[in-house]
Parts: structure tokens; C-alpha cells; sequence
């Protein structure tokens, strides 16, 4: 069986192993594979064959590593914006209970209302930072 023919079969079992685990890592080693692969129809030797490969794939996954490290972390889904609409919302408490919460109505139903870790109960306008269930985690605004 020629070089690239196992090149070959290397790359597709790494983009398969990908498609079940669901990492880019293993698809970007499989360009890297794919490269060795070009490497050996171009009649290169085994040993260039294997720094292609090397070359190609270790520097394919220090690049995306690179790009992944310079984003920002996503938000948790429970205080994100974008995936829920009530944060940054307002709502009005008249008054808090003992324990620390509050009923308030919003959006045609009753909610708990608990304020943010670290800050004191007060009554008046709050903003959602966060929702947890069916609870509205909330600052003074």
C-alpha cells in the first residue's frame, strides 16, 4: 500500500473520530495528515513526510489554541442577554420578606425575586442580572 494511501485513511479516521467527539482538534491534525498525504504524491520521503505532518498539525492547533485564548470567555446562559430576554430588565419591589426575597409581578405572573449576592435587600427599582429558575436575581438600580 503506497504512503499516501495511508495518509489518506489516517486523515478520514481523524475526521471521523472528530465527528463523534465533537472537537476541532482532531480535524485540524487531519489537515496535517492530509498534508502528508500531498507531501507523499509529491514523492517526498517517509521522514519528510512525518515533518510535514508534524508541522502542519501541531501548528494548526497552536493557531486555533491561539485564537480561542484571545476571546472573550461566553457568559453563562443564566445572566447572558443574549440567550435570555429578561436580563436587564426592570422590575419594582415594594418590599422584601425575611428571608430575603420578594414577590413581584412581571410579565403578567409572579415572580421570587432574590437580590445579588453581596447586596442588601432594598425597595425600589431593580435591574435583572440574572435569572435562576424561577427566581429573578437582582441589583438596586
Amino acid at each position: 500500500m503506497a504512503n499516501s494511501t495511508v495518509w489518506w485513511l489516517i486523515a478520514g479516521a481523524a475526521i471521523v473520530l472528530e465527528l463523534l467527539s465533537g472537537t476541532v482538534y482532531l480535524l485540524l491534525l487531519s489537515a496535517g495528515f492530509a498534508s502528508a498525504a500531498v507531501a507523499a504524491h509529491l514523492g517526498l520521503g517517509l521522514p519528510t513526510q512525518i515533518i510535514v505532518a508534524a508541522i502542519v498539525g501541531v501548528g494548526a492547533v497552536l493557531s486555533w489554541h491561539l485564537i480561542r485564548r484571545g476571546r472573550p470567555a461566553p457568559l453563562d446562559s443564566a445572566s447572558n442577554p443574549d440567550v435570555n430576554m429578561d436580563i436587564g430588565e426592570k422590575v419594582h419591589v415594594d418590599a422584601w420578606n425575611p428571608d430575603g426575597t420578594a414577590t413581584v409581578r412581571y410579565r403578567g405572573t409572579q415572580w421570587t425575586v432574590v437580590p445579588r449576592a453581596g447586596h442588601t435587600p432594598e425597595p425600589g427599582e431593580h435591574r435583572v442580572t440574572e435569572v435562576i429558575g424561577s427566581r429573578l436575581v437582582v441589583d438596586k438600580i
